[in-house]
């Protein structure tokens, strides 16, 4: 999947897949990550999503990685902050207070410029990813976040009913994406109300990523 197709559907303001309240899956789950207010929480592939002013009102400090400089600059907005925005070796950093998101490719970010996160929310961005791209973005997020432990959101659903995304991740995919750094717990599964789009059942889940340490 090239960058161009999440690109364009930001210029189009084709944006279905942002919703305008934080997720039920956020507000029930993310105690089970038991942080300490000020805490470090990265948010990869991260839009403008409202789950981020949820997180800052809570007192953590968010990072976001993000493709389309239109999304960041309209999460700002919709915060009502005026970033600083600084030229990194990754792309432009936008930044104001506890929020800072860098712009560009996720996989040319590098744990220095991240620096040490407490955890990982990942609300939608590997279900975002075709099967090719997630074996490659598991495995970078494991990589630059030191596998810090992760609440990670996905769909599970009969991939040959529909094309992605979003694309289904089970838990067979999950284990073998994640099982050689983390301990998986499921936390709650969800019917989704009327199917994927109508067309065939669909369940949202949201998984616990627990790092196994030596």
């Amino acid at each position: 999947m090239e960058a161009s197709f999440w690109l364009d559907k930001w210029k189009r303001n084709e944006t279905g897949f942002h919703a305008p309240e934080p997720h039920t899956f956020l507000l029930r789950n993310f105690p089970a990550l038991k942080l300490s207010t000020g805490a470090h929480v990265f948010v990869p592939l991260c839009g403008k999503t409202v789950d981020i002013h949820w997180l800052l009102a809570q007192g953590f400090r968010v990072t976001g990685s993000e493709l389309s400089q239109i999304a960041v600059e309209s999460l700002f907005q919709d915060l009502g902050y005026k970033p600083e925005i600084a030229l990194t070796d990754y792309g432009p950093c936008y930044s104001a207070g506890c929020l800072r998101v860098f712009v560009g490719d996720i996989f040319r970010l590098d744990a220095d410029a991240l620096g040490s996160v407490d955890a990982v929310y990942d609300r939608a961005a590997l279900i975002a990813l075709p099967q090719d791209m997630r074996r490659f973005y598991a495995a970078h997020i494991v990589q630059i976040t030191h596998a810090a432990q992760q609440l990670l959101v996905c769909l599970d659903y009969d991939q040959t009913k529909r094309g992605g995304p979003p694309f289904s991740v089970d838990e067979r995919e999950l284990s073998t994406l994640y099982a050689a750094d983390y301990t998986l717990t499921e936390l709650e599964a969800v019917a989704v109300p009327g199917g994927l789009k109508g067309i065939c059942p669909a369940q949202e889940l949201v998984w616990l990523l627990s790092p196994k340490r030596l």
